[in-house]
């Protein structure tokens, strides 16, 4: 395994409180684990939100420095979007799309709302979202009337957007919910890292760390990914026809958003193409756009580069 070199990571001697909120379903209820940094009084909110087959402890790094450089009490959540990590799996894999996580997103910021009280509303939230998060986050910020605590503010968007390639599809519908077993945490890192060549530079230590959260026992002594391989169902169902009406739908939800919005390309994304990336830039909320060179997608933001873009974005506004 080869990784490129990058800047110190940030210091990680803190754990986050892990919680879950019981979110419905058409078939009943269940669980989503999501991990609590900061404080969980403070009425600022950065959500963190992973990709298609990642986790909520892919923020850590993120996470950590937000706590750490906010100049108000500040609580971050990285939830493990259902049927990955510590959440609960669901009984039909049809319910692995972006609506049930969307309503799941809701039930865990209504959670939040109630554990602060009626006399403290939430006073600022903000959004982070890689690849499938950030689609996520669009739906969530793109419709005024949903029952948000309060709106989005600051929406950052990491490579993605309202339209992706039909290539990109493609190749995640060869890898999604094919895994196997291995050995050690070594052989799982690698194995990983075959498959996340895009994410550009990160520390071995820093990938070794990010692949111990990506992984789970087995009966039998070995490890596995954390994830449901039934996740991969609705992906490989996905018809070109049917990913250009979800595009249309995207982008009028785009076209809605008022949060202050970043964009992040990864250079060499696969999934982001840079005529999306301008279009976005002069639709809708008008994202700023940040390209980062030695990148696919989806950079990791785990670097100390990478993170002072964010951090800058999120606490200076």
């Amino acid at each position: 395994m080869t990784l490129l070199p990058t800047l110190a990571p940030v210091a990680t001697d803190l754990s986050p409180q892990l919680e879950w909120v019981t979110c419905p379903h058409p078939e009943g209820q269940h669980r989503m684990a999501f991990w609590r940094w900061g404080d969980a009084s403070a009425r600022r909110l950065v959500v963190c939100v992973h990709g298609l087959t990642r986790q909520g402890r892919d923020f850590d790094r993120l996470a950590q420095a937000l706590v750490a450089q906010s100049s108000e009490p500040l609580q971050v959540i990285c939830p493990d979007v259902a049927g990955r990590g510590r959440s609960e799996w669901l009984s039909d894999p049809a319910l692995y799309q972006i609506p049930q996580y969307a309503g799941d997103m809701l039930a865990m910021l209504g959670q939040i709302q109630q554990h602060l009280g009626a006399d403290k509303p939430l006073q600022s939230l903000d959004w982070v979202g890689t690849s499938m998060g950030g689609l996520i986050g669009m739906v969530l910020a793109g419709q005024p009337g949903l029952p948000l605590p309060c709106p989005i503010r600051c929406l950052v968007l990491n490579d993605v957007g309202p339209a992706i390639t039909w290539s990109s599809v493609q190749r995640m519908q060869t890898y999604v919910g094919q895994y196997g077993q291995y050995r050690d945490l070594d052989e799982a890192a690698a194995a990983l890292w075959t498959l996340s060549q895009g994410f550009g530079p990160v520390l071995p230590q820093v990938w070794r760390e990010m692949s111990a959260h990506m992984t789970r026992p087995t009966a039998d002594g070995q490890l596995t990914l954390h994830y449901d391989p039934a996740i991969g169902v609705p992906v490989r169902a996905l018809t070109p026809e049917a990913a250009t009406a979800g595009e249309a739908m995207l982008w009028s939800l785009y076209d809605q958003i008022q949060a202050k919005t970043l964009l992040i390309r990864g250079q060499d994304s696969d999934l982001l193409t840079p005529e999306t990336a301008n279009q976005m830039t002069q639709r809708g909320p008008r994202a700023q756009l940040d390209t980062w060179p030695g990148c696919g997608h989806a950079p990791t933001l785990t670097g100390d580069d990478q993170i002072a873009v964010l951090t800058h974005f999120l606490l200076a506004n």
